[in-house]
């Protein structure tokens, strides 16, 4: 499940995506209400959780923003306000639920399922990566990036699909050529960088931002940045 937080702590974003990330969760995080916006604009999420106080456009302002644009996908407001006039306003702002800081991160995740559910998605966990407006459905072998489908060979797809398992892990040119080529492969061959530069013909060549990088002397990663 793909969700959009909106949070510019550092503690509170890593608190979440270590208690919720591997779960089958993957967050999207805005450290201001514009870029929230623009990702809500750019992305299609299963939830969006919104914190109030941020840099830019409030969270209710981002609320309201998305909520003009996309009247179905579940909205939480998560903020250290926590009067009746504060809460009311998330309401009035067009939210589905209303959490008050400091959490429990059990409740949250139970508040998570009911929006959801409630919205008629699913939060089991699909066989589906991403990474930035990536896509890849390790069943199906379907590839999208910017929701524009790419077509892979079996091969350039068993190397996207290792490299985006171990997104933004350092991936040494040896370890690729044995998991994808098999252990037996000619060590010395260069077929791990010509296998590479087709992949970013095909998923970085004319998208941004660039996923695939080179580390010199050692390997491959892919991350955003």
């Amino acid at each position: 499940m793909k969700v959009l937080f909106l949070e510019d702590e550092p503690k509170v974003v890593s608190l979440v995506k270590r208690g919720l990330e591997g779960e089958g969760i993957e967050f999207a995080v805005a450290m201001d209400g514009f870029t929230a916006v623009k990702m809500a604009g750019l992305n299609q999420y299963d939830l969006i959780i919104l914190d109030v106080m941020v840099p830019g456009m409030s969270g209710l302002e981002v609320c309201k923003s998305i909520r003009d644009a996309d009247p179905d996908t579940p909205i939480l407001i998560l903020s250290a306000l926590g009067s009746t006039q504060d809460i009311v306003a998330g309401f009035n702002n067009l939210a589905d639920d209303y959490m008050v800081k400091p959490f429990n991160l059990a409740e949250l995740r139970a508040r998570m399922q009911s929006l959801v559910r409630r919205s008629g998605r699913s939060m089991v966990q699909q066989n589906v990566m991403t990474i930035a407006d990536l896509s890849v459905n390790l069943d199906t072998m379907e590839v999208t990036r910017n929701n524009k489908v790419i077509a892979l060979t079996v091969r350039e797809f068993k190397l996207l699909e290792y490299l985006i398992k171990n997104k933004r892990k350092v991936l040494p040119r040896l370890d690729i050529l044995e998991h994808v080529w098999g252990a037996d492969f000619d060590m010395g061959t260069n077929v791990v960088d010509v296998y590479i530069n087709y992949l970013r013909k095909k998923i970085d060549k004319d998208f941004s931002p660039r996923l695939i990088h080179t580390v010199v002397g050692i390997g491959y990663v892919m991350r955003t940045q």
